[in-house]
């Protein structure tokens, strides 16, 4: 019995040791392993860069890469009419197209007229003003030229140029051009071309509403209209 006892308390003394060494391992096991690291990693919020914002570009800067004949400048002129001030009239034949100041003078600008086939005469009234014009072509000139873009955005490279004044409910306008070589020659298919710097300026002075004669190729104007010294 006694013998028996003392087996029992060296079993469990044994037993005893046994768990207090695990425990003292598990201490420094846990001791010496890195704690887990935290499951977010926090960065500082991304800042959105935004495009810089691009301008058109002076529309004065193309003209003066063509040196314009004197008599396409734009001048005030006399010019003898019965038509009231802010009347448009377009002198096809001579490629001017003149704004009625009153008194007897008027604004001259030198213009781009319809090629041959394509001029067009009679009187109108501008429906519509814009700015850098989208170009999309009607259909009776991409039946002509199939390979027109469809929609042109405006800007600098679209053959409307800075500006549009829109005539009546026709496919014509007056407008700018990204060709002011083409200035005083007949080369459209019957839309005014005007340089950017002169369109720019007649859409300035003109209003909705605004009467446009357009004279016949045939008919040339009796007073072509002799500049203001």
């Amino acid at each position: 019995m006694f013998n028996s006892i003392k087996l029992n308390s060296r079993l469990a003394a044994a037993a005893f040791g046994a768990l207090a060494i695990g425990t003292v391992a598990f201490a420094d096991s846990a001791a010496a392993a890195p704690l887990p690291m935290f499951p977010f990693i926090l960065t500082p919020p991304t800042q959105t860069v935004q495009p810089p914002v691009q301008s058109m570009p002076q529309v004065q800067e193309e003209d003066r890469a063509v040196e314009m004949p004197a008599r396409f400048r734009r001048q005030t002129v006399s010019y003898a009419t019965r038509e009231a001030p802010g009347t448009i009239i377009i002198d096809t034949p001579n490629t001017y197209l003149y704004y009625v100041l009153g008194n007897g003078q008027a604004l001259r600008y030198g213009i781009g007229v319809g090629r041959d086939g394509f001029t067009w005469s009679g009187i109108q009234s501008v429906s519509r003003k814009a700015e850098w014009p989208d170009w999309t072509p009607p259909p009776e000139m991409i039946a002509r030229q199939p390979y027109l873009p469809r929609h042109m955005a405006g800007g600098p490279g679209n053959p409307l140029g800075a500006r549009a004044m829109y005539l009546g409910g026709t496919i014509y306008r007056i407008h700018g051009t990204n060709a002011p070589d083409t200035i005083g020659k007949r080369v459209s298919s019957g839309c005014i071309r005007m340089t950017n710097e002169d369109v720019t300026d007649l859409y300035s002075r003109v209003n909705i509403g605004t009467k446009v004669i357009v004279l016949p190729m045939t008919e040339r104007s009796a007073d072509l209209g002799s500049a203001v010294r």
